[in-house]
């Protein structure tokens, strides 16, 4: 269950992208950084990279995490869907706790399906979301 999470939220993070203000100049190879500079960090674009993720990189394979987040990512800060460092969400570890009882509790009393009628199109409003909702169809389990 956590590898499928962890594949979904490296395809659909919360947030797109996350901003932060530079307290000191820094120089990050040949690019340096001005205090008071704004850096934007695209969490989706960097999610997407198939120079990081390889030629998959768009593709749901929840099989990427089976080593963990640190194998995933060969070490590299390349998956950061709560953000990172001492400003990262407060809620991720309950989040995702949160959606692996729920998913448990569904997944014991019933089976699910997309309806045909489901139209992929993520969409950002203030997080990302599914534009025309997510239609699925389930199942109770016969006990």
């Amino acid at each position: 269950m956590g590898m499928i999470l962890y594949e979904v939220l490296r395809l659909y993070p919360p947030v797109t992208g996350v901003s932060r203000r530079v307290v000191n100049d820094i120089k990050l190879g040949d690019l340096t950084l001005y205090a008071g500079m704004d850096v934007y960090l695209p969490i989706v674009l960097v999610h997407h990279d198939c120079e990081l993720w390889g030629d998959d990189a768009k593709i749901f394979n929840p099989e990427r995490f089976s080593g963990g987040i640190s194998k995933a990512t060969n070490g590299r800060f390349s998956y950061f869907p709560f953000g990172a460092g001492p400003r990262i969400c407060v809620g991720q570890t309950f989040s995702l706790l949160e959606a692996k009882m729920a998913m448990a509790l569904i997944l014991q009393k019933f089976s699910f399906e997309l309806s045909q009628t489901y139209a992929h199109a993520p969409a950002v409003v203030l997080t990302v979301q599914p534009q025309h909702g997510a239609q699925v169809i389930l199942r109770k389990i016969k006990t």
